[in-house]
This record gives structure tokens, sequence and C-alpha cells, in this order.
């Protein structure tokens, strides 16, 4: 399951790469209103491919497994909209396979997950950062650009429904109705996709109420609207920092525009109400509003865990005026707990989700099974290497106060130009941020650092601008399948750390240099750390190398992507020498982290590497792998039969091996589950 601009085979439709484009001109095709004016005669484009779904695709049972170009392919076989099937078809499914945010962010879990059983066994698979996933899809941002742009929604809207008046004012009244029943009714009033806005905080004991009588009306819903667009208008022309609790920043809007906060919860819902009655689809043309109103809403439901921070710039910019209302979600746990109150199995796992006691502390909940596991590996293709000191002794790291030392800058780069002298292919290097490494660079090519290194092999630079860092990354693979190798000087925490695969060539060695810690000024950090010191207590520092090191092992973990791959991770920073930056990595980084592969120098750490690329270059066959990292049927059905946790074995269950034979496959992953039960259904 995926979005429109991933499914779409709309000749015209597809052709957009926008996501919100996509998704405004696909409800201009499919939206109920416009297929009624069709059916009456109208001159009105529709989606032949919806069209088909809804004639013969709504009856359609499929077996076998489907991927994105097969449902694409399917859909041009028999003209059904791959999108609306995809939705359809999640009812029938065994498996489902989307991204986690289609669970967490509540907008989304209410159109596409509402559906799935409670039995259902849920499985967030990379789930090393699903914590800043629960927070981000509750948080809300507002500036100056989208406050100027909610005006003119409401001009927009405004005259909407002066014209509806004239030509229809049947159907505001139809509306009227429909609010005074209450909001679940609205909602199962609407017929398939017709929802363009939801919103998906409100209890449901609040969905059932009538909406408030002031903003029943349209034109009085636009006005309430106006005046709080405009109070926060103001608010944002501070010349201070100002941080305030939701509930503060509420008795500040009743004393300023006389709205309550109960009529501000309703705004999400009454807003994609209004838009639907006033038969708007381009919904991106109106994306001011909808932020604005998601906002209202959201201040007004949570008071416990949220914080609003006001900035008249960015710290890194003072001279430069740009204040922003930030509506930030402390608390992760939030987002998460309507998937645990409601599936009974939950499965949380990732490569890199370590150490797991910090994710159930953040996310708040007990696992019932708690699990690290080491690869299982016929040889050890994995070699970390802790270099502390350059070839003159010379500590490393990429610490504030050393960082632009010479001594350190220059033994950075004599790690870079030895290990291209001795890794072939490929050759991946981590910083800290963007600026240091273009201060880094900068000194490197003035010390002739880069020109040794293109006597071995070529250089490529990711940028914070996406199409030139995919230009660099093409042309760096590129130069690895021509044999001559690269260098890709890159940034943690940006595109390349995290969802590219250097697999094989791609990907021999790669160099962290520092430690990747966040922004430690950002007021937004501050508060939840400040959170989880007194709700969770976990001490600051120990969040900030924990969420440090998940980077990094996000980062080296980018060269082993198989059984068959070997890859060097050179760690660059005489700090993660220590026990608390070592023990926080994977277990299966550690497993590997021998005293012979810690606290080196530049030239011990070439020397180990030699020898261990001269290891990986010897004849590797599936022989060598049964047993270990490979497992035949023999193999599998000699197993023991699986049971429940907790289960005694007796006479009675005792079947032979192979039946629901499950032993301890070649895994890499840490997991915990929230429910000892399971189920047949996976999504």
């Amino acid at each position: 399951m995926t979005s429109r601009r991933n499914l779409c085979i709309h000749p015209r439709v597809s052709e957009e790469r926008e996501g919100k484009v996509v998704d405004s001109m696909c409800r201009d095709l499919t939206a109920p209103w416009v297929r009624e004016r069709s059916s009456e005669g109208g001159d009105v484009e529709l989606c032949e491919f919806f069209e088909g779904f809804e004639r013969n695709g709504r009856d359609a049972l499929l077996s076998g497994t489907y991927n994105m170009e097969d449902l694409r392919e399917m859909g041009r076989t028999k003209g059904w909209c791959p999108y609306f099937l995809a939705r359809h078809l999640i009812t029938f499914a065994n498996i489902i396979v989307y991204s986690y945010a289609y669970l967490l962010d509540p907008k989304i879990a209410s159109l596409i997950s509402k559906e799935i059983k409670a039995d259902s066994v849920i499985v967030f698979d990379e789930a090393h950062n699903i914590d800043n996933a629960c927070i981000n899809s509750l948080s809300v941002n507002l500036d100056m650009k989208i406050i100027e742009a909610s005006h003119r929604n409401l001009i927009r809207i405004s005259n909407a429904i002066t014209n509806i008046k004239q030509t229809d004012a049947n159907r505001l009244r139809e509306e009227y109705s429909r609010l005074v029943r209450g909001l679940a009714q609205n909602s199962a009033s609407l017929g398939h996709g017709d929802r363009l806005t939801v919103d998906p905080v409100l209890p449901a004991d609040v969905l059932q109420e009538a909406v408030p009588g002031n903003i029943r009306k349209a034109e009085h819903f636009v006005a309430l609207m106006k005046r709080f667009t405009d109070y926060v208008r103001l608010r944002l022309r501070v010349q201070n920092v100002v941080q305030e609790s939701p509930l503060a920043f509420l008795q500040n809007v009743y004393q300023a525009a006389a709205i309550e906060a109960r009529t501000l919860r309703f705004t999400s819902s009454r807003l994609g109400s209004l838009l639907r009655t006033l038969q708007i689809t381009d919904v991106s043309q109106f994306n001011g509003i909808c932020l604005v109103a998601d906002f209202a809403t959201l201040v007004s439901t949570y008071q416990d865990g949220f914080t609003i921070i006001i900035e008249p710039c960015d710290d890194r910019t003072p001279n430069i005026r740009d204040p922003v209302l930030q509506f930030c979600c402390l608390d992760a746990s939030l987002a998460i707990k309507p998937v645990l109150d409601k599936f009974r199995s939950v499965v949380i796992t990732s490569g890199t989700i370590s150490p797991l006691e910090m994710y159930t502390k953040m996310l708040n909940f007990r696992p019932v099974l708690t699990e690290r596991l080491t690869m299982s590996l016929a040889r050890n293709c994995v070699c970390p290497l802790v270099i502390t000191r350059g070839t003159d002794q010379s500590a490393i790291s990429s610490r504030y106060e050393v960082r632009s030392d010479p001594s350190v800058v220059r033994n950075f780069g004599s790690v870079l130009v030895d290990m291209c002298g001795v890794v072939p292919d490929g050759i991946c290097c981590f910083f800290t941020s963007y600026s240091y490494m273009e201060s880094i660079v900068a000194v490197w090519e003035e010390t002739g650092v880069l020109d040794k290194v293109l006597e071995n092999k070529l250089i490529f630079v990711e940028t914070p601008d996406a199409a030139e860092s995919a230009i660099a990354l093409q042309n760096y693979k590129k130069a690895c399948d021509s044999g001559r190798g690269a260098v890709l000087l890159s940034v943690a925490r940006g595109k390349v750390s995290e969802g590219i695969d250097f697999d094989n060539q791609y990907g021999r060695c790669v160099i962290l240099y520092g430690i990747p810690y966040v922004y430690t000024e950002s007021r937004i950090l501050k508060a939840r750390m400040e959170f989880l010191r007194d709700r969770h207590q976990i001490r600051e520092g120990d969040f900030l190398t924990f969420d440090a090191m998940r980077t990094a092992a996000q980062c080296i973990g980018r060269v082993i992507r198989g059984k068959n791959d070997y890859g060097l991770m050179v760690f660059a920073d005489n700090r993660y020498n220590r026990a608390d930056k070592k023990s926080k990595l994977p277990q299966w980084v550690q497993q590997f982290m021998t005293p012979a592969h810690m606290n080196l120098s530049t030239d011990m750490a070439i020397s180990v590497a030699r020898k261990f690329l001269k290891e990986m270059a010897q004849p590797y066959t599936r022989e060598i792998q049964l047993g270990k990292s490979l497992w035949s049927r023999e193999h599998v059905e000699s197993q023991p039969a699986s049971r429940p946790p907790g289960v005694v074995p007796d006479a009675m269950d005792m079947g032979p091996p192979g039946q629901n034979g499950n032993g301890p496959g070649p895994s890499s992953s840490s997991s915990s589950s929230s429910s000892s039960s399971s189920s047949s259904s996976t999504s």
C-alpha cells in the first residue's frame, strides 16, 4: 500500500511528481459531485480507471503477492485504479506492507488502517526512529507564510460561500443538519474516497457530539477562523522567544479573541466538512488554513506532553527575522498508544534499535518479550575499527574544542588517504554536519589531501540539494561499477545515511568522522529532554548519546546489506573507545568489536583492514554457509517444535521435528513485543 503518486496510471495525472498535486488532480476526476455532474450529462472528465474499478473491481478477491508494479500492471490490464484497488484489498489481505506512518499518523490511520482487525499482528520494521515518527505526527509548525496563505484561503472560501448561497443554498442547509447530528454521522454520510481532510485526534465520545452552534453556519465558522488566524499572526510578532503550555495559550486566545477551547476542538473536522460542501477538490491550495485548523484542534485536545515555542528567528541566523510558532509533541507514546491499545500483538524491530530499554521508556509500554539477536554468519564479514589517534599519535575527535585543530584535520585526511590505498571499490564518509564537512574539505583542498585521494578514487559530495545529491550518488555508483572506485562525502542524518543501500562494491568501507550529536541548542530538543527527565528519569546526557549512537549505527550499517556482503566500519573519534558509547551500539556490531579492533592508531587500523580484506577475497561458497548462515530443509526439520513462551511441553503436544519448527534464524535485528498473542494477519 502506498500513495496515489506511486500507484497512479492515469496518463495525465501520473506525469506529475508532487504528491499533493497528484492527490488534487485525482479528486478532480473521482469526487462524487464530479461523477454526479457527468451522470447528468455535463461535459466533465472522469478517470476511466476509477470508473472501471467502481464497476467491476469492488468484488475482486485476489490471491498471491502484489507489489506496486504488480498493482499498476493489473490496473492497466483490467482497467482498474491500482490505488483504490489496494485500499479495497486491505480488508481481505493476509499480509499488508506499507509505511508505518500509515498507523502512527492519526490523519492517515483513520482513512487507511481503521479496517485492520484487532487480532492482527503489527510489525514495525526499521523502527529505530519510531519515537521521532510519533512526535512528528502530532506536531505542527506555523510561520508567516502559512498565516498569509491561510488568510488568502479564507477569502476564497468566503467567496465560494457567497456563490453557493446564490446557486445552491440547499447544500449548506443539508450540511447544517448533518453537523447538528454530530461529526460521526457527518463522516458516515461520505462516499468512498471522499474524505478530503480528517480530524482523527478527537476522541470517540466527542465525535458523537453536535458541532458547537457558533461554527455550524459556514459564514460563522469562517469568521471564527479569521479571528484565530489574526491572533496567531499577532503572536508571531514577538521580539523574544516565548514558551508556554497549551493551557496558557488557550487562556490567551479566549481573552484576546473570545474563542473557547471546545470550539477549537472541532475546527479541523468543520473545515473538512465545509470544503466538501463547497465541492473543493484541490485541497493542496488550502494547505495554509488546513494547518491552522489542525493546530487549533491539537492545541485544544492535548495538554500534557506538549509545549508551544514561538521564536522570532533561527538561532543559527539571528539577523534574519523568520518567526515561527511550533506546537511540539514531547511524548512519543501518545501516537503509538492507539496502536498498542487496539492490536493484541505488536512487534518493534530494527537492526539498529539499541538499547531496547530506552524505547520502552519513551514509548511507555512494558514488552512481554525482549530479544537482542546477533548475526549468524559463516565468516566474520564485519570489521569495526575504532581509531583514537593518528599516525603522529595525536588524539582525533570531533569535539567542539578540538574539531578544527590542524592535527585533527590532518589525521582525518590521513585516514581517508590510507584507506583509499587499501580498500577496493567504494568508500562512504560521514561527517557530523554540512558545515563541518565543508570546513574539513576546504582544508583538505588546500593541503593536497584531495589530490592524494584522486590518485586512487574519484570524489563525490552530498549537498543539501536533493537533486544534486541524486546526481552525485548516481555517478558514484557508475565509478564503482567501472572498477575505478569512488569516495562519497556525506553527512550523518542526511539522505544518504538512511534509506540508501551501498551493497557489495558500492560500499566496502564506511568512515564515520566524529559522533553525530544532534544540535543541542534547539529549544525543542531542550524541552523534550526536560520532559524525558521529569517523566521517565532519562538523563539528558544519556538521551543525547543514545540518539547519536543510533545515528552512527545507521551510517555504518549502510555497507552490510546481506550475508554475502562485507565491509569495514571505521569510527574515527577517540570517544568511541568509551564503554558508554560502545554499549549503545547494536549487538551485531558489538560482537565484532574485540580488543584488537579498539583504540587503534591510523597505521594499526590500516594493517587490520588489509588483513581483513585479504580474508574476504577468498572463495565463499554456499556449502560453507550451510548450517551456519543458511539452512536447508533438513536443518529446518531437525529443529524442535515451537511453543508460546512459558508453555511446558508434555507428551500430548510433542510433535515430530519439522512441525511448526522454529529455531533461531539468521536475523540481525532486535525486537520487542507488546503482547503474547499472535495472529495470522500482519501489517
